[in-house]
């Protein structure tokens, strides 16, 4: 993938998961009100948003996701 495709996948995921997490703290901070269904659906898309966000920060950084999953045991 080109370097510029990069940073534009890590951006785009960014916007999406800052959209995301707006929402969320509309009903956690500001006391915004939703029905259980549709407050599942908003966890569940900022949660997928989160991890792609993740995952193109990984990519951007030149870290592989294997590398993180075996560091995971050694912190104190």
């Amino acid at each position: 993938m080109a370097e510029t495709d990069v940073k534009q996948e890590y951006r785009d995921a960014y916007e999406a998961w800052q959209k995301q997490l707006t929402g969320l703290h509309e009903v956690f901070l500001e006391g915004g009100r939703l029905d259980p269904v549709r407050l599942k659906g908003l966890l569940n898309r900022e949660s997928r948003a989160k991890r792609r966000y993740d995952s193109a920060r990984l990519h951007l950084l030149g870290i592989e996701e294997e590398d993180i999953t075996e560091d995971d045991g050694d912190q104190d």
